[in-house]
C-alpha cells in the first residue's frame, strides 16, 4: 500500500515538475514578431526563398526563447523556416502565427516533426495569397479610392492622399494584427476549421462583387474621354458625342478606354507601355480630327 502511495506521489513530482519546465511563450514575443514580419517581410525578397528570410528575421525572438538553450534544435528550426515562403503579408498572416504556436508545442514535446509545420505553411501560403490580394488589391483599395481620390483631385492634400494612408495603414495593420494573434490562438486545427467553412467563400464572393463595383464608379467619375467629331448631314450638323454615343450608351468610350487598359494589362503588358499606348492613341485620334 506504501509503494502505490510512493508511486501516485512521484507521477504527481513529475507531471509538476514538467509543468513547471513547460516553454510557455510570452505574449510580447508574439506581438514582437509580428512587428518584425509586418515591416521585414520583403526586406529582402528573392527569387530563390521570396519571404523566407523574412519570415526567420520575424520568428528569431520565438526561436530564441524556444530554443536558444539547444544549439542543434536551433539551427534545425532555422534550416526548417529557410524554405521556399510566399503569401500576402496581412490576411497571410495567420499561417506565421498559427506556426509559432506550433513550434511552441513541439517545444514542449508535442509530437510534431519539422515537415509537419513546414507542409501546413505551404499547404496555406496560396490560398490566403489569393484571398489577401483580392480583399486588399481588389476591394478595399478601391474602396478607399472611390471617395479618397476626388478630394485629392481637388486639391484637398488631407482628404486625399493623407486620409487614403492614414486610413489604409490602419486598416490593413490592424487586420494583419488580429489576423496573426488569431492564428496563434487558433493555432493549426482552429485555422484549417476556418478556411474549411462557408464564412470564407462568402466573405470572398462579397469581395470579387464589391471591388468591380467600386473600380466602375471611379471608372464613370475619371476616365474623361469625349469626341468633338461633327458630321455634316445636309443643312443640319450631328454631334457624334452627343447625338450618337451618349444615346446609345452614356459614357461608352470611357468604358472603352477602360476595358483597353483592362485587357492590355491583362496580357501581362507593363503600366508604362500602357500608358504610352493610351497616350499615341489620342495622339492619333486628335491628329485625325485637325485633318
Amino acid at each position: 500500500m506504501s509503494d502505490v502511495k510512493d508511486q501516485n506521489t512521484d507521477q504527481a513530482n513529475n507531471q509538476e515538475n514538467s509543468s513547471t519546465n513547460a516553454k510557455k511563450l510570452p505574449r510580447k514575443d508574439v506581438i514582437k514578431a509580428f512587428w518584425r514580419w509586418t515591416f521585414f517581410s520583403h526586406a529582402n525578397y528573392n527569387y530563390e526563398r521570396l519571404q523566407a528570410t523574412g519570415v526567420i528575421h520575424a520568428l528569431s525572438p520565438v526561436l530564441k526563447r524556444l530554443y536558444g538553450d539547444d544549439p542543434d534544435a536551433m539551427k534545425e528550426a532555422l534550416q526548417r523556416h529557410m524554405e521556399f515562403f510566399n503569401t500576402e503579408p496581412h490576411f497571410g498572416g495567420c499561417i506565421l502565427g498559427s506556426t509559432i504556436a506550433m513550434e511552441e508545442q513541439k517545444a514542449n514535446g508535442a509530437p510534431i516533426s519539422g515537415d509537419m509545420i513546414n507542409s501546413f505553411k505551404t499547404g496555406l501560403m496560396g490560398p490566403l495569397a489569393g484571398i489577401g490580394d483580392t480583399l486588399w488589391q481588389g476591394t478595399l483599395i478601391p474602396i478607399l479610392l472611390s471617395f479618397t481620390i476626388s478630394f485629392g483631385a481637388k486639391g484637398n492634400i488631407f482628404m486625399g492622399p493623407i486620409l487614403f494612408t492614414i486610413l489604409h495603414i490602419g486598416i490593413i495593420w490592424t487586420i494583419g494584427y488580429l489576423s496573426w494573434m488569431k492564428g496563434y490562438d487558433l493555432g493549426k486545427e482552429g485555422i484549417s476549421k476556418i478556411l474549411s467553412g462557408s464564412l470564407l467563400p462568402t466573405v470572398m464572393t462579397f469581395a470579387q462583387t464589391l471591388g468591380p463595383i467600386a473600380i466602375g464608379a471611379l471608372s464613370a467619375q475619371f476616365v474623361k474621354v469625349s469626341t468633338p467629331v461633327k458630321l455634316a448631314l445636309g443643312k443640319s450638323t450631328l454631334k457624334l458625342q452627343s447625338g450618337v454615343f451618349d444615346k446609345l450608351f452614356l459614357g461608352l468610350l470611357p468604358l472603352a478606354v477602360t476595358l483597353l487598359t483592362y485587357f492590355l494589362l491583362k496580357k501581362k503588358f507593363k503600366s508604362t507601355t500602357v500608358l504610352l499606348i493610351l497616350v499615341a492613341i489620342g495622339i492619333v485620334f486628335g491628329c485625325l480630327w485637325w485633318i
